[in-house]
């Protein structure tokens, strides 16, 4: 089976190497290419039907995202800093698989020049949260599939705009939140959905982030740009500033021109689960309390709480979000000595029949007391299982199940938490903002509208 391309297009309609394969040596192909079950039985994989993929973004996170991949053919990969790329290409070239592995691969510091010269079937993105958006709408304006690194964007109207195109293109996208594909999230939503603990009305998320700094002002001091980094394609669509070693490589999270913040960091994770088992959609309004926020970096702790209107047979719902320290009230029913989530963070549902709680990715998950676990009788499992976030993405560029976490969900669900950063900025009016969800608009607060979306750097664009 040959991978399906979504577009053919090619800088100055050429004809690509891939195409003229396809067309004037299918013949010859028809010899060279052997069917899977002759070469190599169940389980062998035919270089036909591997995907050829860039990867933007190859060290932390954008490592394991390679390696998760690393089934397809990896032709391409992309990092701003030269210094990171060694890093990735030393910790691979350890064994000789690795080496052969990505020895073939061609190395780029900007994504455009990638893109403009790689004949790629898809992406991964494993970069800061501000440029998600402008590297995987010029993948998608190119037909190629998408794997997007969480959140999924840095504003609301990027979440907005990258679903809509993926949808326009008939692209394979998938967000990597992994806890979406694992089998705490559906155990959680089997048991909700066979009332475990009766109807949702109340649900409390933490996390223990920020574990970078915020709620501090911009450096003064001027230090030197590493000369193995390209600043300007790390700052992207972002305002310019000189280079600081307190924007990068990793403290650029608690930064609001590069990062989104605890909220952004881990509700990816944390939000989702309620957001999927309760089928919460759009919020009506939200409103938040959180230390000072200074315009540069985000609040040091927040407390973020969301009304989600009745959803078919299911009734309004308040999600309350605590970070920075926050935590929610230690449920009484929680037997004394027991962890109440786990060290990173957790979800505790509040039901008209019980509670049900969870750790950080949807582990866990038990109903509280133990004796109320031990008590219920499960459900059928009726929710196909996953093989991993990476996985389904693959498995769907190739014409298998749809993806998960596609954007079409994890759009909504960035939107949603992206919204509690706003509500975080007009924290001091003491005033919860009313949200119109389809029409993408702060009803009551009109200058709250402005952090929707931002303008961007010359030359950028969505």
């Amino acid at each position: 089976m040959k991978v399906p391309i979504k577009s053919d297009r090619d800088p100055g309609n050429k004809i690509s190497r891939r195409r003229f394969l396809g067309g004037t040596a299918a013949a010859a192909a028809a010899f060279t290419i052997v069917p899977r079950h002759v070469l190599g039985g169940i389980g062998f994989t035919s270089p036909s039907d591997k995907l050829n993929l860039g990867c933007v973004g190859v060290w932390g996170k954008g490592r394991s995202d390679i390696i998760s991949v690393s089934t397809e053919n990896i032709v391409a990969l992309c990092d701003v800093d030269d210094e990171q790329m060694g890093k990735f290409e030393e910790s691979v070239s350890e064994e000789e698989s690795g080496r052969e592995l990505f020895a073939k691969a061609k190395k780029y510091r900007d994504f455009r020049k990638m893109l403009e010269i790689e004949n790629l079937d898809a992406l991964t993105i494993s970069i800061p949260d501000h440029s998600h958006a402008a590297v995987a709408m010029m993948a998608i304006k190119m037909g190629k599939h998408a794997f997007v690194q969480k959140p999924l964007t840095h504003t609301i109207y990027e979440a907005r705009k990258l679903a809509e195109a993926a949808r326009e293109a008939k692209v394979v996208t998938q967000m990597g939140n992994q806890g979406h594909a694992g089998e705490g999230g559906r155990l959680i939503n089997e048991w909700i959905w066979d009332g475990a603990i009766g109807a949702v009305r109340e649900v409390h998320a933490w996390t223990n982030r920020p574990i970078w700094p915020q709620g501090i002002k911009r450096p003064s001091m001027v230090v030197s740009r590493p000369p193995t980094l390209d600043w300007e394609v790390w700052l992207g669509p972002a305002p310019y500033r000189p280079y600081h070693y307190a924007y990068a490589p990793f403290n650029w999270r608690g930064w609001c021109d590069f990062g989104t913040g605890a909220i952004g960091d881990m509700g990816a994770h944390i939000f989702d689960h309620p957001f999927w088992a309760l089928k919460l959609g759009h919020p009506t309004s939200v409103e938040a309390t959180c230390s000072e926020f200074n315009d540069e970096t985000y609040p040091l702790t927040s407390k973020i709480q969301y009304h989600f209107p009745a959803r078919d047979e299911m009734p309004p719902v308040k999600l309350t979000w605590f970070d920075g320290g926050n935590v929610p009230p230690r449920p009484p029913e929680l037997e004394e000595g027991r962890r109440m989530g786990d060290r990173g963070g957790g979800v505790v549902f509040i039901g008209d029949k019980g509670m049900l709680m969870c750790s950080t990715y949807g582990m866990n998950p038990r109903i509280i007391p133990e004796t109320k676990m031990r008590e219920y009788e499960r459900p059928a499992k009726t929710i196909p299982r996953s093989p991993g976030i990476h996985e389904e993405w693959v498995a769907a560029c190739k014409g298998g199940p749809a993806t998960t976490s596609s954007f079409d969900y994890a759009g909504t669900l960035t939107e949603v938490m992206l919204l509690g950063i706003i509500a975080m900025r007009m924290a001091h009016l003491n005033t919860p903002l009313e949200w119109d969800g389809e029409n993408m608009k702060i009803t009551n607060i009109p200058e709250a509208n402005e952090y929707i979306h931002k303008l961007y750097r010359y030359g950028w664009r969505l």
